[in-house]
């Protein structure tokens, strides 16, 4: 990200002073900040006799941060998102698929929401599988559940005069990160975006990453939106567009699941994450299954190119083949 000195113009309050502060905490970049332990930062600035104008700086600086992160949504934006020759991954579900008009499409964020045990990690595993299998892709898995299963996904694998190599072969494309935390989050995904540039620039097409999967956004986001401070919501902005970026750049599908929270007293549920996410994702979808027949539903909530509301049901059999 951006040197501080670059939002000088947006806002006078960020300063030479301002920076120099900041620089004699580690901090030299917006990236810098976000990461920084803003509490403690504050805590800094109380002691010296400019305290409140730099209070003041890190609060702007917030601001400034998530109206730049934020995704723009405009019409000509979208048209031109639409129109690039991009490709859909199965989602090796053919009611998903059926859904959403070939599967999950490449330079978007897809978003999977549902209620605990309603299927979304099953959904990763066998999309994981299937782009790892049928379309000779890379998988980028962040588990931040400790929910992560190889057994489970090669259940998904197809099978074949010589199942035990395939099953071998497939799982070797899909590479599994264990994160707890935000910050780890931010330091796996630049970690990641340095890799895809140095294999852009080395020219390495073969088993390309198509399929970066997060299960589950939301465990590492509720954490940090409480109280009535507002780096959480910025880290969330900026972990969003972190992962649209690496989506539009490198032309991968990028999938997060979401859970649900109540919506007052009515006792519907809603996806978690509040307001300010909802922008973010290209496609949002709900999941939802009867328990006592393990029928899942699918509906769309949001889609670039195909109205609300349309919904699809699948039959879960008890052979995981095509269960959600």
């Amino acid at each position: 990200m951006a040197p501080l000195k670059h939002l000088e113009m947006e806002n006078s309050i960020i300063d030479a002073c301002f920076r120099d502060f900041c620089a004699s905490h580690g901090i030299l970049t917006v990236e810098d900040f976000l990461l920084h332990d803003l509490y403690e930062l504050a805590a800094f600035a109380e002691r010296e006799a400019n305290a409140d104008r730099l209070k003041e700086g890190i609060t702007v600086m917030l601001s400034l941060i998530e109206v730049k992160c934020r995704p723009l949504l405009n019409g000509m934006e979208l048209l031109e998102d639409l129109q690039r020759n991009k490709h859909t991954l199965s989602s090796g579900d053919n009611g998903a698929d059926s859904l959403l008009q070939g599967g999950l499409r490449e330079g978007q964020l897809t978003e999977l929401v549902g209620p605990s045990s309603s299927g979304k990690t099953q959904f990763c595993m066998q999309a994981s599988a299937s782009v790892a299998e049928k379309q000779d892709g890379r998988v980028f898995y962040i588990d931040t559940g400790n929910s992560f299963c190889a057994r489970r996904i090669a259940q998904f694998i197809c099978g074949s005069s010589d199942a035990a190599a395939l099953r071998k072969r497939v799982l070797s494309r899909i590479s599994c990160h264990t994160v707890y935390d935000i910050y780890t989050m931010f330091d796996t995904l630049q970690g990641l975006e340095v890799a895809l540039r140095s294999q852009v620039q080395m020219n390495v097409n073969e088993y390309r990453l198509r399929l970066l999967v997060v299960d589950s956004i939301s465990s590492l986001i509720t954490p940090i939106l409480g109280g009535s401070g507002s780096q959480g919501r910025a880290l969330m902005v900026a972990l969003g567009y972190l992962l649209k970026k690496l989506a539009h750049e490198h032309n991968i599908a990028v999938l997060v699941t979401n859970h649900t929270v109540g919506a007052g007293e009515s006792g519907k549920t809603k996806p978690a994450l509040g307001e300010t996410w909802k922008s973010i994702p290209h496609v949002r979808l709900m999941l939802s299954r009867d328990h006592r027949n393990s029928n899942c539903t699918i509906s769309i909530l949001k889609h670039t190119s195909m109205p609300s509301g349309k919904t699809v049901r699948t039959i879960t059999r008890k052979d995981n083949q095509q269960c959600l």
